[in-house]
């Protein structure tokens, strides 16, 4: 058996080496990699920073629980589900996501899917393919009082109607805790008071899913440890992984290299999507940040603009050219069982790149700015009954070309589809960011609403003001009520999209609203015709 080493990672800045090797020598000299271990929040802004630390040592705590995990493991197999549905957002549902997509699901253990969107189409088509007396619903909320998670289990507890096929992971003294605890959940998992929900993965909010979808937390776990170790407060930044990555990024940003192009083998493409919240909700405010790039499909060189540094995670056996010379970072894996090490180097070289960017990595001003005007829209709909028009028509194509003619070096083009995330809409949406990007040479990235509010939308709102913005509505051919809600799910989609786009409006982003019909798939083709 060979000797657990960490991931290997290789970083080629090019001409901008000698300015990550003073970097470099700055953090040794001051001795900055053992002040982070020690919770110095002057690393960053001198704020709160440092209560927000927890994950540093959250994988020896998770460890320490084994019988925990082991219970819960073998009460799963026992019972026979056949599948379990994680509802939450953002952090809460990420981690699980990249589980359910990476690793197959288990002789004797449920398939694990996740429901992170308020887009009916998607609600239902999830709950077709399920045997709800054969479900187990993960409710997984930090706070507990998330409005996504909630809704859907007072909509899948309504459907179910026993405490016996829900779990929750949450928060000490939340207010899903005490729900679970009056509906005699199967069981509750807590949260960590001191990690936020990005910054989670190795946490209850990624491990627990772990373990329904039989998964060994323990033995993922402790591949994690081997690059708990490899970054700890004794190694020299250098030396350092997760720290060399972070003031990689961080020098490369500074340099105008803002925009991180992620490459993953076929196996790993699921892990960009998480990559994409940490970085983006982490370091996208104060007119700041760094815009991760996933689900790109690699170009030929002459498509990119200056602004990019590619980061390429790979399998051994899956090696992939980059576009050559562009600043770039390469990790390699031999094993998707190494995915553990992953998370928390990325946790870790987030926080770093915080510090080079003189921000606060914790925080997420922007995204509790839409949450308040989804708040209004909603509680304003109780009272009344009443929904404002529509703000949104299928677009020209010269409004759409006039849109995009706005376009310039550095900036970035971002769909916001409040859509169905089926293959077949995925393809089009896809197909229509590519065109772009070929044609323009800017980035591009797709968010699916409401999922994108709790990952790059803070970027979007509180990062430069660099992005161009289509965002895409579409009528519901069938919605679907929630319980003890006066609005359905269909009008909370709604309020949602019309509370981010009043918050990118008051930010003076450059934003066209696409209002589709109920025919969702045949009206997004019949959008990147226009587009052509």
């Amino acid at each position: 058996m060979t000797e657990a080493r960490p991931n290997p990672q290789t970083i080629d800045l090019g001409p901008f080496d000698a300015a990550l090797q003073l970097k470099l020598e700055d953090w040794r000299a001051t001795n900055k990699v053992s002040r982070l271990w020690e919770r110095d929040a002057t690393l960053w802004t001198g704020g709160d920073e440092g209560r927000w630390l927890g994950w540093l040592d959250v994988v020896d705590r998770q460890l320490a629980a084994k019988e925990t995990f082991a219970a819960l493991h073998q009460d799963i197999e026992e019972a026979g589900f056949r599948h379990a549905v994680v509802l939450g957002m953002g952090g809460s549902s990420l981690c699980p996501d990249v589980l359910s997509r990476t690793f197959p699901t288990r002789p004797g253990f449920p398939e694990l899917h996740i429901l992170d969107s308020t887009v009916p189409a998607q609600i239902l088509r999830l709950e077709r393919g399920l045997a709800l007396d054969e479900t187990l619903f993960i409710v997984a909320s930090k706070s507990g009082s998330t409005s996504e998670p909630n809704a859907f289990e007072r909509y899948f507890f309504a459907r179910s109607g026993e405490g016996k096929r829900f779990i929750a992971v949450t928060d000490p003294g939340s207010a899903l805790e005490e729900l679970a605890h009056s509906q005699n959940y199967r069981g509750v998992f807590p949260g960590e008071p001191d990690i936020g929900g990005r910054f989670s993965a190795l946490s209850n909010f990624g491990m627990v899913p772990a373990a329904v979808m039989g998964l060994d937390p323990m033995a993922f776990l402790t591949r994690a440890r081997v690059m708990v170790e490899a970054c700890g407060p004794r190694v020299a930044p250098e030396e350092n992984p997760a720290v060399a990555l972070g003031l990689a990024l961080g020098v490369a940003a500074l340099e105008g290299r803002d925009k991180v192009t992620i490459v993953t083998s076929e196996a790993l493409g699921s892990f960009g999507a998480w990559l994409e919240q940490l970085i983006a909700e982490s370091t996208g405010k104060q007119a700041k940040g760094v815009l991760p790039v996933a689900l790109e499909t690699l170009g030929a060189p002459a498509v990119y603009g200056d602004d990019r540094i590619f980061v390429h995670l790979g399998l051994s056996s899956d090696p992939v050219k980059l576009p050559a010379g562009y600043p770039c970072v390469r990790i390699v894996l031999d094993s998707v069982d190494d995915l553990g090490q992953e998370f928390f180097r990325w946790e870790l070289a987030t926080a770093v790149l915080g510090a080079v960017l003189e921000l606060d990595p914790f925080d997420q001003p922007d995204v509790e700015a839409s949450k308040v005007k989804t708040r209004v829209l909603s509680d304003q709909y109780e009272e009344t009954g009443e929904l404002s028009a529509e703000n949104g028509t299928f677009p020209s194509a010269e409004e759409l070309r006039a849109l995009l003619d706005q376009l310039e070096p550095d900036d970035y083009f971002a769909i916001q589809a409040y859509v169905d995330m089926s293959p077949e809409n995925d393809a089009i949406l896809q197909s229509i960011r590519m065109r772009v990007r070929d044609t323009r040479r800017v980035a591009t990235t797709l968010g699916y609403g409401p999922r994108f509010l709790h990952s790059t939308g803070q970027f979007h709102k509180g990062g430069p003001n660099r992005g161009l913005f289509l965002q895409i509505t579409a009528d519901d051919a069938q919605d679907i009520e929630i319980p003890g809600r006066r609005y359905t799910f269909g009008h909370l989609k709604r309020f949602q999209a019309q509370g981010d786009l009043e918050v990118l409006c008051e930010r003076d982003r450059r934003v066209l609203h696409a209002h589709l019909g109920p025919d969702v798939t045949s009206e997004l083709k019949r959008l990147r015709e226009r587009l052509s």
